[in-house]
């Protein structure tokens, strides 16, 4: 998870005012995490108690009112009986990557992944941008071959991951919608040759940045193993303790990719 809240602090900047260029500053002091890291850290707190996700998603969310979430899940946080709502946006994907790092069996992971969606996200869009980044993060950590990676995301969702970052990268605008991000975020980890690169790749896009790193992040971290030091170091400075508890409680319990 270190990975998906280092893309989005990283690519937090980026998201009102996109770049067309993987040569920027790696870090820079208005950096923050936003909406994508409080939401990735409520499905960990729900997979670490009862797997209940509206739950925590609902209250965790509340805490941090001003994150940046979209019009409508500002309205599904606001209600005291929170209903799905037909969404096919990226919020989905970009909170779901513990999934991918918690659980071993394929079944599973599409399972917990459809259900952390469906609470707000229960367009077939939606849960299938779930069910595609956590299962890409578990077939990056278990596999460690992009072969493997590619093959069986295009099979299992037919999403066209031919493609290369940069060929998407000149036409390529702002998309809230999964099938827009998922599959661009997929790719620019396949044509990375390390996290930062993949990191690079995802905000050069010029599109949802955050969200974008922030999926892309997950996979690379899940792929080349624990981030580099100065960027872990960003994330643990950048969290407030409750946040931090939950990513620490988690990587104790699910060690599949160690940090120090």
């Amino acid at each position: 998870m270190i990975g998906a809240i280092g893309g989005d602090i990283i690519g937090s900047i980026y998201e009102a005012r996109p770049i067309k260029t993987k040569e920027f500053p790696l870090f820079d002091p208005r950096c923050r995490f936003t909406d994508d890291t409080v939401l990735t850290l409520a499905v960990a707190k729900a997979i670490l108690g009862d797997r209940d996700y509206l739950k925590a998603v609902w209250d965790l969310g509340r805490r941090y009112p001003h994150a940046g979430y979209g019009g409508s899940f500002i309205r599904w946080l606001s209600s005291d009986q929170p209903r799905p709502y037909n969404s096919w946006g990226n919020g989905s994907a970009m909170r779901v990557s513990p999934v991918g790092f918690a659980f071993d069996n394929v079944n599973t992971i599409l399972e917990q992944a459809k259900l952390s969606a469906a609470i707000s996200h229960n367009h077939p869009e939606g849960i299938k941008g779930a069910q595609a980044t956590a299962l890409a993060v578990f077939l990056a950590r278990t596999t460690h071959d992009k072969t493997i990676v590619r093959g069986e995301i295009s099979a299992h969702f037919d999403y066209d991951l031919a493609r290369t970052v940069d060929g998407i990268r000149p036409d390529y605008a702002f998309d809230v919608s999964c099938q827009g991000t998922v599959p661009e975020a997929i790719i620019c980890f396949l044509d990375s040759h390390s996290y930062e690169d993949a990191v690079r790749n995802a905000i050069s896009l010029g599109g949802d940045s955050d969200t974008l790193a922030c999926i892309t992040g997950a996979i690379a971290e899940a792929f080349y193993g624990p981030v580099p030091s100065e960027i872990e170091t960003l994330v643990r400075e950048s969290l407030t303790p409750d946040l931090l508890e939950i990513l620490d409680a988690f990587y104790r319990r699910y060690p599949g990719v160690q940090h120090d």
